[in-house]
């Protein structure tokens, strides 16, 4: 498994300041993708030790490290963020994948966030109200909220 870049975002995990890593190989080749860089087999290895250079470069300023993509290896993902969860305990972890379902040999109960869902261009996004992508957020006693209707709220400012 390889990633391309890294980033710190602040849209795609409602009230979290994450490191989303890009994650390239990605099967899942969706109409319209916005990521094509990441179709291919590029990058450097995303490694344990890849992981530790970034916590010690965002560490104190991040509160979430979000996979993005890596449908190719879920269980690669699911390894990573487990050692994440033991070496960086405060850190919420968020994955991303085009899949409309978690394998059920992938442990996914390490993660506080997934994305679920294929990228539909008819459907839009995250932040459409028709979209077929959700975005899940782990509670205490380990079943998953839908949150995606958190990307579509209305702001209206108070004047």
């Amino acid at each position: 498994m390889k990633y391309v870049n890294t980033g710190v975002v602040f849209q795609e995990i409602p009230d979290e300041v994450t490191l989303a890593v890009n994650i390239s190989n990605c099967p899942c080749r969706c109409k319209g993708c916005h990521s094509r860089y990441l179709w291919d087999d590029v990058g450097t290895p995303l490694t344990v030790e890849a992981i530790d250079v970034f916590m010690r470069k965002y560490g104190n300023g991040i509160t979430c490290l979000c996979f993005m993509g890596g449908d190719a290896d879920p269980c690669g993902v699911a390894s990573l963020a487990r050692y994440v969860r033991i070496a960086y305990p405060s850190v919420k972890l968020g994955w991303y994948s085009g899949r409309s379902s978690i394998g059920k040999n992938v442990d996914s109960s390490v993660f506080d966030y997934i994305k679920l869902g294929p990228y539909v261009e008819s459907l839009g996004g995250l932040d459409s109200p028709s979209t077929n992508q959700r975005l899940y957020r782990r509670e205490a006693d380990g079943s998953l909220v839908d949150i995606t209707w958190l990307f579509c709220k209305k702001f209206t400012p108070n004047v």
